[in-house]
């Protein structure tokens, strides 16, 4: 007698934990491997474990009608949603950049941008953590990631590693008010500090990340980045 495929015998709930581990397009490839798979790999509650790992805010809020269904179609529908509004940040930040430097404000716009979008760490990687983007680009997703996100900084370093992107450097030039003495104002103080992006992610440079989150303040006149690498 013919040994049953030993897909079978995993209870769904493990087979699931496994899928839902993969990458989407790997989830489609396993599809393929057996009618067990292909039920499994269609099914509603795994496509909702991939909508929450991928973006757990919009998956709460789905969740919250118990009688939502089509989590399929939702990952997908909102995956292209992700993939044009990625592309109008992207598109905005290059329209800005002038010398391949960015001004802090259009760069903290940008951002903000990503949060009203609920842009997930997936997104960021798939979207702004590649090669083909600017360094600029780069560092707004790191930034965004580890301070709007709350992605730990060795997850980021991971990430920016796997990508080939964690060496490249930016520089970042602020210019702050001269300090009063006795009565006269001192001339404005310019300072630059150029870091890769890997160096960025560190608890070293919290600072550094600190001022770009704060942009342009009180004593602060203007900050500017820029791509070196």
């Amino acid at each position: 007698m013919a040994a049953k495929p030993c897909s079978n015998w995993l209870p769904d709930d493990i087979a699931i934990a496994i899928a839902v581990r993969l990458e989407v397009w790997d989830v489609c490839s396993l599809a393929s491997c057996s009618r067990f798979w292909r039920a499994l790999c269609a099914s509603d509650c795994l496509w909702f474990a991939l909508c929450r790992k991928r973006w757990p805010a919009l998956a709460s809020d789905e969740a919250s009608s118990s009688a939502f269904q089509g989590w399929r179609s939702f990952y997908i529908n909102n995956h292209i949603k992700m993939a044009n509004r990625a592309s109008s940040v992207i598109k905005f930040v290059e329209e800005c950049s002038q010398n391949e430097s960015l001004e802090v404000g259009y760069y903290l716009r940008a951002i903000r941008e990503l949060c009203s979008m609920e842009a997930g760490f997936k997104d960021v990687q798939l979207f702004l953590f590649t090669r083909q983007s600017s360094a600029l680009l780069n560092l707004i997703g790191l930034h965004y990631s580890i301070l709007s996100l709350g992605i730990p900084p060795n997850e980021v370093i991971e990430a920016l590693q796997s990508h080939h992107i964690a060496e490249r450097q930016i520089c970042v030039n602020w210019f702050k008010l001269g300090r009063w003495f006795y009565g006269f104002r001192l001339p404005d103080e310019s300072r630059s500090r150029k870091i890769t992006l890997v160096e960025l992610a560190t608890s070293k440079e919290e600072p550094t990340l600190a001022m770009l989150d704060r942009g342009a303040i009180h004593e602060v006149l203007r900050v500017q980045i820029t791509q070196l690498t």
